[in-house]
């Protein structure tokens, strides 16, 4: 693979815009290789050569590698200035430090193409030292507020379990304190100088003492130190660097400059609990203005919670230190390369030159991030692992889910499967003239509402792998949008397979129920045959709530979290799976009604007889109005909860557009009920147009982010992942004319050939297709919003709330 390829896969999405443009960059070299090529052609092959030049010219290089004799104004030796045809040098802009290259070569012919290049390969070294500075204080301050958690915990573990046990424990408490205010000392010794007067890190390491004994900080500072140098030497600067870095850091030892905090257990008096779990009895708590931070209690059950909670920050916040790890050494190697390529067309020897000043910036000198990722490692390694490195690091370095060979064998042997028994069952039904008999008008208001189900999830779940599918091709960052737990996102493959798998069983109860016959003295039904889908049904919800860690635990586990913060809106904080997960349910109105014939068919006894006398029952028909209008008025109350914590007028229109959709489907559902009402017809027509206008532009305009009049592509957006423009205008009609599809239940289309029960599937499954199409035009605009903010990691809460007040005041 191309560097330029895998620059690209390896790059964080959300971050994109920061890295080097290595592909533009290589176009102005292409300009400055087309120039030369057209002033200086090739030499031709002589007439009696019948090889390449360049294996005629391979040896000569092993003679004479470093001959200047040929190209006396290209060649020069390092030390050489004025044959140099760079100079790079260190500017001061706006209290931060920018780089700039003079090109010594403009007179000579095609310097101008030469010089632009520089320029822009300055623009994008200022760009990417820029965002990487701003990046490295950042994880800094987070680091320094990690730390006093972990003093927090490390006193509140010793208040549970081993108060006798402190004086053991201190100098274990103080080390990642210690560790952070070193490697903060580190990167201040190796910043230059203008970056290092605008940070004003403390050069000093902390001392945690106890009772005013100074042992335990000598101590430490001593260990501190020497890990430190241990750390210098490993790192990839020069000589002269490490010395001087190490230099730095044993002059700041903290046996000259001494800061004494209070003993450990002291800590816990200016500290409080954070209620960060969003529960019913805290969102209360936040509507009576009750105060959220709360006393500590010392039992174990706390403890449990605050270590998961900073497990889960600790985690986190390692897997920022790894990209922005990774973040430093992409680019660098990306200036090395471009450089290459740049020496290698022109013949000059720039690139030594240049990469000096690259290896001596910010981005590529300072060794901060790799010290944090040591100490987080050590860390987290003891105090969460109990000093079991190898799971330490397995938690910390989850393995990337390979696609195994079962899966895909698995989903192309249930897709043959699923489409054997469509063939079948459609041969069947014809053959046997299945839907010409007396039954068949009785079975379609029966069985075919029961198992319509199936095909409604199987159909949602299959456009969900088509949109994961498409969501990899196009790198949309779905897994952190969504907030999977890393390593445990199904690829589309398993999520094909889910839905194979429930197609194939469906199909084959469907084949096995086509009974069109009843007893003729009971006139009964058998019943065997009769319970399959209430079998499958309850065969599926246990599978879905099975507390056992099979069939893709983590995922039932999510899911079933955010369906019950859906039923619970607004008890629960909305976020992005939450209501992503609710607007899918609008979507499934019909299947929520099947799941409630399910209880009236099989509760009232209907199955015997193969009879709907649910539509006769005041209760069936009350609870057809509140079903439908349940996953609206989830998404209503999740607005509401979002306009009252944000602020953001944005959230109260989009309750409005929920709550004429409530009205839409009431009226409907009303007309549905009483067709020979005119009246209902009228509100039902009027109601359901507004509805479908305001979501149709919402869709558009606010979830998709396009028909920007101003944006460079004319009438869709600034940014686009999917490159053909067709494709979003398609999806535009496609929207429109699906939102209408409920123009058929108010007009009351009918279709000789189909069944009532029929076409009611059929705009149903209208409906989640043109959910599907809106889950990756909505997801891609998510992500292309995390983009412009280079949001890449989601912010954990953290379990303890210093009092900063108290500690002032003392």
């Amino acid at each position: 693979m191309k560097f330029g390829k895998e620059f690209e896969t390896q790059m964080v999405p959300e971050w994109r815009e920061a890295y080097m443009d290595y592909n533009f960059l290589k176009t102005l070299l292409k300009d400055i290789q087309r120039f030369r090529q057209r002033i200086q052609p090739p030499a031709t092959t002589p007439a009696g050569l019948k090889r390449r030049p360049t294996l005629y010219r391979a040896f000569s290089g092993l003679v004479n590698r470093h001959s200047t004799s040929h190209n006396p104004t290209t060649q020069s030796t390092p030390g050489d200035i004025e044959n140099q045809p760079i100079l790079v040098n260190s500017v001061p802009r706006n209290g931060s430090e920018s780089f700039q290259t003079t090109f010594l070569m403009i007179s000579e012919e095609g310097g101008e193409y030469e010089s632009v290049y520089f320029r822009r390969l300055d623009e994008e070294l200022n760009k990417v030292d820029k965002f990487y500075n701003a990046k490295v204080e950042e994880v800094i301050k987070e680091a320094e507020m990690l730390n006093k958690q972990m003093e927090a915990l490390i006193a509140f573990r010793v208040k549970v379990e081993n108060p006798q046990g402190w004086f053991d424990r201190s100098v274990e408490m103080t080390r990642l304190a210690s560790d952070i205010a070193a490697s903060t000392a580190v990167l201040a010794a190796s910043t230059p100088r203008g970056a290092r007067a605008s940070r004003k890190f403390s050069m000093a390491m902390d001392v945690i003492e106890e009772g005013g004994s100074s042992s335990h900080g000598e101590e430490q500072s001593d260990e501190s130190g020497d890990d430190h140098k241990t750390e210098n030497k490993k790192s990839s600067n020069s000589s002269s660097q490490t010395d001087h870095v190490n230099h730095k850091v044993q002059v700041e030892k903290p046996k000259k400059v001494k800061f004494t905090k209070p003993a450990p257990l002291e800590v816990l008096n200016h500290v409080q609990f954070n209620n960060t779990l969003e529960t019913p009895r805290s969102t209360i708590k936040g509507v009576l203005n009750v105060p959220m931070h709360t006393e500590l209690t010392f039992n174990r059950e706390n403890l449990r919670k605050v270590e998961g909670q900073l497990k889960r920050a600790f985690i986190e916040f390692y897997q920022k230190l790894r990209l922005l790890k990774n973040f430093s050494f992409l680019n660098t190697l990306a200036f090395s390369k471009i450089m290459k390529k740049y020496d290698k067309i022109t013949g000059r020897n720039a690139s030594k030159s240049y990469m000096k000043i690259v290896d001596n910036s910010n981005l590529g000198s300072s060794d901060e991030v790799t010290k944090l990722v040591d100490r987080v490692e050590a860390t987290f390694i003891k105090h969460f692992s109990n000093s079991n490195r190898s799971k330490g690091m397995a938690i910390l370095r989850p393995k990337q889910q390979k696609e195994r060979h079962r899966i895909t064998f698995s989903t192309g042997f249930f897709a043959g499967c699923t489409a054997a028994l469509v063939v079948a069952l459609v041969l069947i039904v014809r053959a046997r003239k299945i839907m010409d008999e007396t039954g068949s008008t009785k079975y379609m208001e029966t069985m075919f509402p029961l198992y319509s189900l199936f095909g409604f999830i199987v159909l949602h779940i299959l456009m969900y792998a088509i949109n994961i599918y498409y969501w990899r091709l196009y790198r949309v960052n779905y897994s952190f949008i969504f907030g999977f737990k890393k390593g445990t996102e199904l690829s589309y493959r398993a999520v094909l397979l889910i839905a194979f798998v429930i197609a194939s069983v469906a199909l084959g109860s469907v084949l096995s129920n086509l009974d069109m016959e009843m007893d003729p003295k009971t006139k009964d039904f058998k019943a065997w045959t009769e319970i399959i889908p209430l079998i499958l049904v309850v065969s599926v919800i246990v599978i879905l709530i099975l507390p056992f860690n099979v069939i893709c635990h983590s995922s039932r586990f999510f899911f079933l979290t955010c369906l019950f913060h859906c039923f619970c809106a607004p008890l629960y904080k909305v976020v992005f799976p939450d209501f992503f997960l609710a607007d899918q349910l609008t979507s499934q109105v019909q299947a929520i009604r099947s799941l409630e014939f399910y209880i009236c068919y099989y509760g009232w006894g209907d199955y015997k007889k193969r009879e709907n006398t649910c539509r006769t029952s005041d209760v069936y028909n009350t609870f057809f109005y509140l079903v439908a209008v349940l996953p609206y008025l989830a998404r209503l109350l999740q607005c509401l909860r979002r306009l009252f914590e944000e602020k953001d007028p944005m959230q109260g229109y989009n309750g409005v557009k929920y709550f004429l959709t409530i009205a839409a489907v009431s009226f409907r559902t009303a007309y549905s009920l009483n067709k020979a009402s005119i009246s209902w017809k009228v509100v039902a027509s009027v109601t359901s147009a507004c509805a479908a206008i305001v979501g149709t532009y919402w869709d558009i305009v606010i979830d998709w982010g396009l028909l920007q009049r101003q944006s460079k592509n004319r009438w869709l957006r600034d940014k686009l992942l999917v490159p053909h423009k067709s494709v979003y205008f398609g999806a535009i009609v496609m929207n429109i004319l699906l939102r209408f599809a409920w123009l058929q239940t108010v007009l009351n289309f009918q279709v000789s050939f189909l069944h009532r029960e029929s076409l009611i599937t059929i705009v149903a499954s209208l409906e989640i297709v043109r959910r599907g199409i809106w889950n990756f035009f909505r997801l891609e605009n998510e992500h292309l919003n995390n983009v412009g903010k280079y949001r890449a990691f989601k912010s954990v809460p953290l379990p303890f709330h210093y009092d900063e007040d108290g500690d002032k005041d003392e």
